[in-house]
């Protein structure tokens, strides 16, 4: 398997200088290269791809040895292939028809990664092994930083980047050739619910509660936002505010991973295999404002919805379950969500007036009632089990 493992860094000042110094010439590289791209096609027709750019890599490193030629090779090329992977996604989503967005120039704060595709060149994992209580990466340029490793390093080590939040550094190690650590069978299946008021109802009746960590943090984010709003421009009071807001915001970011971290955990070590349903989180978040000729309906109630539903999470949660069942060898489904919060799970009417509130479920045919959720992780159940009969038999 290949799987990232992510540390905090411990860097002194100076290295903290450095690393910032690092992320600023990396930024000015992608975006000289989006200009040379765009100048290039603009005034002779010409595409220019990613070998022409890293071709004169070499040159701009020679006659920038202060600056540019600081730093590892490697890294540049990797954000010359970052630059080269956004457009060939936009050429993508031209050719697909979708909205296509061309790639833009990236601004102070926009750009917060660099990558060194290979342990070694230009970095070094572990780089002190003899040190008997700490562990270091070594960046060049930047020397050796201290890691606040927190669990051991699995596999061989891939790629190693660098990676800013706020005021906190982090290396995130891509590692290959990782043990899958299968967990022991316990015979028992399961369909989930996401919702809003429990984060997952099994189809067995548990509810893991939502914690909803912005609407716990909304006060003092809601204070800090207006501080912003007061301060002028370009001034060192607004960076210190935006820095506050942007220290919220990450720690409302952070537990709400940690609580889908061990959500995801929870059910993988209950059951063998987990159905859930396929959800399309940015159709279903979508703003119902409308246009000026056909306003929206309902819109500030839509608003707190969609609030609430990115606030639960679902689309982190449902991305840290597929690696951890992918990890413990359990057996994830996803199946069509339509009408199944409708359904009678005991006589399988479907009509809308089944479900009249939040939580209640009475099934207008047969009588049949039950927690609405639990209603509806069971119909998940059933057609994520029909869907894997389905498969195994053809």
């Amino acid at each position: 398997m290949r799987r990232s493992f992510k540390f905090l860094l411990r860097p002194t000042s100076r290295q903290a200088a450095a690393l910032t110094a690092c992320l600023e010439d990396h930024r000015i590289l992608y975006n000289a290269a989006l200009e040379h791209r765009r100048t290039a096609y603009a005034r002779a027709g010409v595409s220019v791809r990613y070998g022409d750019q890293s071709a004169e890599l070499k040159h701009i490193r020679a006659d920038d040895r202060e600056g540019q030629g600081r730093w590892s090779f490697s890294s540049q090329q990797a954000t010359l292939r970052r630059l080269d992977k956004a457009f060939r996604a936009f050429f993508d989503r031209v050719k697909a028809g979708r909205t296509p967005g061309f790639p833009r120039f990236k601004g102070r704060g926009w750009f917060d990664t660099v990558e060194w595709p290979r342990d070694g060149d230009g970095c070094r994992w572990d780089s002190q092994p003899e040190h008997p209580a700490a562990t270091f990466v070594r960046l060049q340029g930047v020397g050796h930083v201290r890691v606040h490793r927190h669990r051991p390093v699995k596999g061989r080590v891939k790629t190693i980047s660098v990676k800013r939040e706020g005021s906190r550094w982090y290396v995130v190690l891509s590692c290959d050739d990782v043990p899958a650590e299968a967990l022991p069978a316990t015979g028992a299946v399961a369909g989930i619910d996401l919702g809003v008021a429990s984060l997952v109802t099994t189809s067995d009746g548990h509810h893991i509660d939502n914690q909803r960590h912005l609407a716990a943090c909304a006060g003092r984010l809601a204070s800090a936002q207006r501080d912003l709003a007061r301060k002028k421009r370009g001034s060192k009071r607004r960076r210190k505010a935006v820095a506050r807001v942007a220290a919220l915001h990450g720690r409302v970011r952070r537990q709400r991973v940690d609580g889908a971290h061990k959500a995801a955990l929870a059910l993988v070590r209950g059951y063998d295999v987990i159905v859930h349903e396929d959800l399309r989180i940015a159709n279903m978040t979508r703003s119902a404002s409308g246009t000026i000729e056909a306003p929206g309906r309902n819109v500030a109630q839509k608003a707190g919805l969609n609030r609430s539903i990115l606030d639960a999470g679902w689309g982190v949660f449902l991305t840290i379950l597929a690696h951890k069942a992918e990890s413990a060898g359990r057996e994830l489904i996803a199946v069509d969500p339509r009408n199944t919060s409708r359904t009678c799970a005991r006589c399988g009417h479907c009509a809308k007036d089944n479900r009249r509130t939040q939580a209640a479920f009475r099934c207008t045919a047969c009588g049949h009632t039950a927690h609405a959720d639990v209603n509806a992780a069971i119909n998940i159940l059933r057609a994520g089990l029909a869907l894997r009969d389905a498969a195994e038999a053809a």
